[in-house]
């Protein structure tokens, strides 16, 4: 599945606002909104944004929020 798309999906599946999202994936609150602006997704950062994607369970049983 295309990055943008599992984003969006990981979004709405999480109830998770856009800018917390990048704030905590990337320490970026702007990258969901540039990313739907048209932003091109390196692939050292699209590995970054997948390995928090697919941890943020575990990340969120130890740390509430």
């Amino acid at each position: 599945m295309h990055i943008t798309r599992q984003i969006e999906r990981f979004l709405r599946d999480q109830g998770l606002p856009p800018t917390k999202f990048g704030r905590l994936a990337a320490g970026d609150p702007r990258l969901v909104l540039d990313i739907r602006m048209g932003r091109e997704i390196r692939p050292e950062m699209e590995m970054k944004l997948r390995h928090f994607m697919s941890n943020y369970g575990e990340q969120t049983d130890r740390h509430p929020i």
